[in-house]
């Protein structure tokens, strides 16, 4: 097995085996780009180091040796030659990116005798810059001895001698390299003099990192497997941090922003790759590059259309200049905001470089519910005042309490706060905090820095280098214009200004533009099936409409009967004593019902809209203190002891398996009779007003064809005495929910008396496993991170059960009923991993919460792609 490819025998199309940046440095360097020479490790010998954990073998070593001979043989430099040495970066680089989770070291191959015979061929700042950053680098990857050890010396060797770091003579980074030699023997450690044995620890640092706590949280985070593994690019040093004429930089061959069709970065002159991305200085535009160094900046704007041209999609682009030199170190798809997804894409689209099929297939479904962010309302923004200001790193308002630790982030969220993270500057280690923040703050750093790079990843509101911070973490505080703020304070960020302010602002959801409803109409022409929404109030019906729906899928009809006029009503006909009193309980309720399915049907007029009866057990809806006990009986002129009575009476030992849904519809036919005929009244209502509606009546936990008959028997009795009261006809349908799987069995004869099935998968996944939805979180997240599941049945479809059964009802339903309408209504109708199950088995629409339509739509849309390739 070769385990070891140089940068000219690899392509783009390895990136399995040479993991991204490999594959991609491979491909540059085949296309003639300027690229550092090196060569790159395997994936496979990654997961054969994880597996054997015996160190590297040695076959593995023979290759590596091999390589570093050839290196030595094109560049003409030789490594620990002190005449003409070779410095090398060892990087790691997955499949798919993942910005900062894995390690770095740049600069290997120093060691206290060639850092001298170095510093006669270049200077001795730049030498000796160049060795202090191998040893604090190789420090923390290697023996993870903490960085600020580090930048606590040299803090304080610059205050003693009144100078920069730069500007330290002979003697005094001497005494640097002594006392950075000194904290690694504090730890019990030695910093190896032989290049060979710092490129062998090296090369196990960066395969362990893989399996570092960041890179799992970041893996889990999206969905990455654990045995991909990671490759390790070995690449000849190039040294920005070598003069004026020298720096690196990152750019976008297109703003991941905005989207916007130019060259968007940042340049940091005379530094290494690593200060920009941590952050640690402020870069300058990469615009201002054409000012300071204009053949470098001509030269990288036509390498930035190369490499669009050749990998079809913005490309973000790691560079250093040496000496008026330019080099590329990385090329890799760019990481984006979801509006700079859609940009791109439709953009992409319409300038012919690729299909509206492919264009549909690059956007990730769930970055639309970040592309529905919220921003801050404007009339809220004019009467406050701006804190601090920095640079609008991710997009978003968001609100929340200030932390200053990724620790203090996860503490406080699993309490239930909201919180925003404030730190100088972030590192890979906060992954967990940033993931949890409603937003990120940083006092250092641009907006190619780490912080700025992981928050556009993540969706997350970000603001960087926000200079008029000054935080300190130890102490839990941060100051501004003399005022010191401290964990806790509410504050407000802008990510799409980078604005600071004091306190919660009101937030409003934010306009999309055109390009967001070009995707949305281009999924709509290949979707196969239909998207409707789960919605029941007037501002959930118009939200799902304006996104798209087709129709509404499920209307929940006990959220109506909660607001506190309803709900007594709602209780007197629960604890009704005589016929006469529950009549006139009923009767109220009919008006209230009346006038909300009034209102429901003339907003969606002639689109589909299927209305569920009464699906909760009773108790639901009566009190549960001692307070709210006494009040019910004041309301309802009954004694104390009485009410307890019957609430004890409606008691059940595990209500969602007991008198709920059909069952209380045929016990208390009442109630399915008032809302069969509130929904007819308001139809025929709508209808003599010259409103077209197709009203669907839904009846739920239906497991036997006795009980549909029954039901629906009690519902078509009344809607037809009101048809003869009111003189008036109107086409309705009756369907049935499938939520227990022995109705998925039945479906055949289930088919054969309702017009459309409507799948609860909330409930069929509970029946099926025989999980308590309620109470899964107690040991679901266990079972996942055991592999006894491979994700949590109520948000992802479970397909060989659940699924199964979904299909069988499927084909059973329409063998009886060949006009049969199917969909699904359960929480999973908006999941893109779902949906493509609900594209195997034929069905015909999902229904989903109104925020979701436009994921929902996309990913109907690629479902439908990825079954006509297959």
């Amino acid at each position: 097995m070769k385990r070891v490819y140089d940068f000219r025998e690899g392509q783009a199309s390895m990136n399995q085996l040479l993991g991204g940046k490999g594959a991609n440095l491979a491909e540059m360097t085949n296309l003639g780009l300027p690229v550092p020479t090196g060569f790159t490790i395997t994936t496979s010998a990654c997961m054969e180091y994880l597996e054997k954990a015996q160190g590297l073998t040695t076959a593995l070593m023979q290759e590596i040796n091999a390589a570093i001979c050839r290196l030595e043989e094109r560049t003409g430099k030789g490594f620990g030659d002190s005449k003409n040495l070779l410095l090398v970066s060892v990087r790691s680089g997955a499949r798919v990116s993942m910005p900062g989770m894995m390690d770095t070291i740049l600069n290997l191959g120093l060691n206290d005798q060639t850092v001298e015979s170095f510093a006669e061929k270049t200077s001795l700042a730049f030498a000796y810059d160049c060795y202090r950053r191998l040893l604090q680098m190789f420090a923390d990857v290697v023996y993870g001895i903490s960085p600020q050890y580090f930048a606590s010396e040299i803090e304080e060797l610059e205050m003693t001698y009144h100078k920069d770091l730069l500007d330290f003579n002979q003697k005094e980074f001497a005494e640097l390299i002594t006392r950075f030699k000194k904290i690694y023997t504090d730890n019990g450690q030695i910093f190896p003099q032989e290049p060979v044995d710092q490129l062998t620890e090296a090369v196990q640092s960066v395969f362990k990192s893989w399996n570092n706590h960041r890179a799992q949280v970041y893996r889990r985070l999206h969905k990455i497997p654990n045995d991909w593994g990671t490759a390790v690019n070995v690449q000849e040093m190039v040294f920005g941090n070598s003069g004026a004429n020298s720096g690196t930089g990152v750019a976008f061959t297109r703003n991941p922003a905005t989207g916007e069709a130019k060259v968007y970065g940042e340049f940091l002159s005379n530094a290494q790759g690593e200060d920009i991305v941590a952050g640690i200085r402020t870069p300058e535009k990469i615009s201002e590059l054409a000012d300071s160094m204009p053949k470098v900046y001509q030269e990288f704007t036509e390498v930035c259309k190369r490499l669009e041209a050749h990998y079809l999609d913005m490309q973000d682009i790691e560079f250093t200049v040496e000496n008026g030199k330019l080099y590329l170190l990385q090329t890799r798809t760019g990481k984006r905001t979801a509006k700079a997804t859609v940009k791109i894409v439709v953009d992409l689209v319409r300038e012919g470089v690729i299909s509206k099929e492919e264009g549909l297939m690059r956007v990730k479904p769930e970055l639309l519910n970040q592309l529905l962010h919220p921003v801050f309302s404007p009339k809220a923004l004019k009467v406050v005042d701006i804190l601090a200001k920095g640079l609008p790193a991710s997009p978003g308002a968001a609100t929340g309490k200030v932390v200053f630790t990724a620790t203090r982030a996860k503490e406080l969220t699993e309490l239930g706060e909201k919180v925003i993270l404030v730190r100088q500057e972030t590192s890979p280690e906060d992954i967990e905090g940033m993931v949890l923040s409603q937003a990120i703050v940083t006092s250092r750093g641009g907006l190619t820095s780490h912080a700025a790079v992981v928050a556009r990843g993540l969706g997350t509101c970000c603001v960087v280098g926000c200079g008029d911070l000054q935080v300190d973490e130890q102490k839990g505080e941060f100051h501004v214009h003399g005022k010191t703020y401290t964990e806790g304070q509410a504050i407000s960020v802008n990510g799409n200004t980078g604005e600071l302010y004091l306190g919660i602002i009101e937030t409003e959801l934010m306009e999309v533009d055109e390009t967001f409803y070009t995707l949305m109409t281009w999924a709509d022409e290949v979707s196969q099936l239909g998207v409707c929404a789960n919605a029941e109030t007037v501002k959930d019906l118009t939200t799902a409409l304006q996104f798209g729906a087709k129709g509404v899928g499920l209307a929940r009809t006990e959220h109506m009967f909660f607001a506190s006029e309803r709900l007594l009503e709602m209780r007197r006909m629960i604890l009704a004593e005589t016929p006469e009193e529950k009549q006139q309980a009923l009767a109220t309720l009919l008006s209230y019902q009346q006038q909300d399915f009034y209102d429901m049907f003339a907003i969606t007029k002639e689109k589909s809209l299927i209305v569920r009866l009464l699906d909760p057990p009773m108790h639901e809806f009566l009190p549960q203190t001692e307070k709210d006990i006494i009040e019910v009986a004041d309301s309802l002129a009954k004694p104390v002891t009485k009410v307890k009575e019957m609430i004890a009476t409606l008691h059940e030992t595990n209500p969602m398996l007991g008198h709920r849904g059909c069952r209380l519809g045929i016990t208390e036919p009442g109630i399915y009779q008032m809302q069969a005929e509130a929904i007819i009244r308001s139809c025929i209502a709508l209808t003599k007003a010259g409103i077209s509606v197709k009203p669907k009546i839904m009846i739920p936990l239906i497991g036997g064809v006795a009980e549909l008959v029954a039901t629906k028997t009690i519902i078509v009795e009344r809607i037809n005495e009101l048809f003869a009261e009111l003189n008036s006809e109107i086409p309705y349908e009756i369907g049935t929910m499938i939520e227990i799987p022995r109705a998925c069995l039945i479906a055949d004869k289930l088919a054969e008396h309702v017009d459309f099935f409507s799948f609860g998968t909330n409930d069929l996944t509970q029946l099926t496993y025989g999980y308590s939805r309620d109470d899964v979180a107690k040991f679901m997240p266990e079972y996942i991170e055991k592999h006894i599941l491979p994700h949590d049945p109520f948000q992802t479809v479970d397909e060989e059960g659940v699924g199964e059964l979904m299909r069988i009802a499927v084909e059973k339903g329409r063998q009886t009923n060949p006009s049969l309408s199917i969909g699904v209504c359960g929480e999973v109708g908006g999941d893109p991993d779902s949906i493509q199950v609900f594209q195997k088995i034929k069905v015909d629409y999902v229904s989903c919460s109104p925020y979701r339509i436009p994921l929902a739509r996309l990913s109907v849309a690629q479902a439908a792609i990825q079954a006509k390739q297959r």
